[in-house]
Formats: C-alpha cells, structure tokens, sequence
C-alpha cells in the first residue's frame, strides 16, 4: 500500500516545539509575579484587595487563560500519533495529588480562602474530559468550542451572571462554574468558563495538524532556552515557587516594615470586592461610598472596622438598606 506524504505525517509523533515550551515557562513568571503580588498584600504593603481588583484582577485570568490554552495544546500534541496512556496516568496522577495537596495545606493554614478547585484541579478534570475528546470527531470538539466560547461571551458581556444559580453555590457543585456565589477561595478555577481556553487549544492544535504549521514551528528552536527547560517542569515550579515567594516577603518584613493601611481606602475595596460579586461595578462604588459616609457620620465606622459593630447590627443594616434603596436604578416607565 503506497502512503502519502501527508498521511504519514498524519500519523507520525510530532517534532518537539520548543516556542510552547517557552511560552508556558514565561507564563509560569507571569504567575509568580501575580502571586507575589499577592504575598506583598499578605504582608501589609499593599491595600487589601488589590490583587483580586483592578488590572491585576485582568491579568491574573489572562495567566491562567494562557496555562489552560497550552495545556490543550500539549494535550493534543502528546497523543498524537496515539495516546501514550502510560505517560498520560502518570502525570494525571501527579498532578491530581498535587491539587490534594493544596487543597489540603490551605484548608489548614487559610481556612477561610481555602483551594477546593483551583488551576490544578480544573487542569486535572479538563485531562481527563479532554482525553475523552480525543476520541471522537472533531466536529464534536469544534462545536464544543464554539458552544463555550458563545456561552462565556454572554454570560460576560451580553447577560452578566444569566448561566448562574445559587443551586451550584455549595463546595461540592461550585467546580462546574454556575455558582451565583461562590465560597471565596484563593484560587477558584471552575470547569465553566475555563474550559473555554482548553478547548481552544486543542482544536486550534487539531486544525493545525492539517497544515505544516507544527513542523514550521518547530523548525524555530527555542527549545534550549532557559524558558524552554522552565516550562518542561512546571509542575515543580508551582509547587515551589509560592513557599519561595512568601518566605521572601517575610523576610522584607524585617527589613522594611509594611505601611499602616489606610481605613478608608481598605474600607472600600473590600465592600467592592464583595458586592461586585452579585451586583455592577458602578452601583457597588455607589453602594460602598454611600455606607462608608453613613458610618462616618454615625460614628459608627472605626467600631465597625474594630470588630466591635457586627455586619448584623440593627444600625448596620439599616444604613445599608437606606443606601440599597438610594443607589437602585429607577424603574423604567
């Protein structure tokens, strides 16, 4: 039987590239860089809430919509011309132990914040969707792709929050990503949307293989560059590198000591971060400036921020009501 060049590519192990080598190792800086923003918040020498808020709230979904578009890349590119199902088991394994792992250290040392579904996790489920995905039709992935894509574009930018529901706030439902509001946690990675960015990686892989853009791309090198050698052992590097990165701003801490934090300026972010949770960023700033001037003017404040006034306080709650009732928007006639 005479095989065409084409066909044999087809089903040949694909060359090393090493440019995704490199772009997960520049990713996992990016993520150290993120995460020690924050320990530094941790430690007192920035605001309470910067690193969920703001650009560093952008960026950090950016690094992880990076890490799970190359991990269905690397997907796709591992079982090709088959799946190595040694290999694949093997770092399954490592990888789900690893998520345990976190899980369980937070539970312990932040319990209010603990991980019980973070990039791990949703990197551990996503294989093993994936993998199932493999082997079917690519249509069948393509449409998948399309269907989250659409799904995430709507619930983002054209309905906000219309695919979620407090039935899936529970622990043990919130991982599939329509909780309304979830339980706060450092590091929540939910199936929903993130397995957007995942499946994009493997169909754009899927459709590359069609083209001689794989063997291009690893006809560029790179593959010996110190990123390159990083981003083969990523697993390592995000076991390790937090415990570097927290012990490091300790030890600031006895070098320079972290500012006083502003009241006020904590004040408000924090109530952001929390209403922006269920409501737009424009009536929370609303919301949250408006209490904050009622417990000023109710010399209410510095107890509040104290622990002494309860968020459950007759006066509490009725300054939040007046300024709920002031800040919604007029019905339309």
């Amino acid at each position: 039987m005479i095989v065409s060049a084409t066909e044999a590519a087809a089903h040949a192990k694909p060359p090393r590239i090493g440019l995704v080598d490199t772009a997960r190792g520049a990713a996992l800086l990016a993520m150290a860089s993120y995460h020690f923003s924050w320990d530094l918040e941790f430690m007192g020498y920035l605001t309470p809430g910067t690193a969920e808020t703001g650009w560093l709230k952008i960026y950090a979904r950016a690094i992880a919509t990076t890490f799970l578009f190359i991990v269905g890349v690397s997907l796709v590119l591992s079982s090709r011309p088959e799946i190595r199902w040694p290999s694949f088991w093997k770092r399954f394994g490592m990888i789900a132990t690893a998520a345990a792992v976190i899980s369980a250290a937070t539970l312990y040392l932040v319990p209010g914040g603990w991980i019980y579904f973070g990039i791990l996790h949703s990197i551990a489920v996503l294989s093993l969707i994936g993998v199932v995905f493999l082997r079917l039709p690519l249509p069948m992935t393509l449409l998948v792709t399309l269907a989250l894509f659409v799904a995430w574009i709507t619930d983002t930018f054209v309905m906000p929050g219309v695919l979620g529901s407090h039935l899936f706030d529970p622990k043990y439902l919130a991982w599939l990503g329509f909780a309304a509001t979830p339980d706060r946690s450092n590091d929540y990675v939910p199936l929903f949307p993130w397995a957007t960015p995942f499946f994009l990686g493997m169909s754009l892989t899927h459709l590359a293989f069609r083209t001689n853009l794989p063997q291009r791309l690893a006809a560029l090198g790179t593959g010996g560059t110190w990123l390159a050698r990083l981003g083969r052992h990523s697993l390592a590097f995000y076991l390790i590198h937090q415990p570097v990165l927290i012990t490091i701003a300790y030890g600031l801490t006895f070098v320079v000591a972290p500012p006083k934090p502003d009241s006020v300026a904590t004040y408000l972010r924090q109530c952001n971060t929390s209403c922006t949770v269920e409501q737009g960023e424009a009536l929370c700033r609303s919301f949250c400036q408006c209490t904050l001037d009622q417990l000023q003017a109710q010399q209410l404040f510095t107890p509040f921020q104290a622990g002494e006034v309860k968020a459950d306080d007759e006066r509490i709650m009725a300054l939040a009501s007046q300024c709920s009732a002031q800040i919604e928007p007029a019905p339309q006639q």
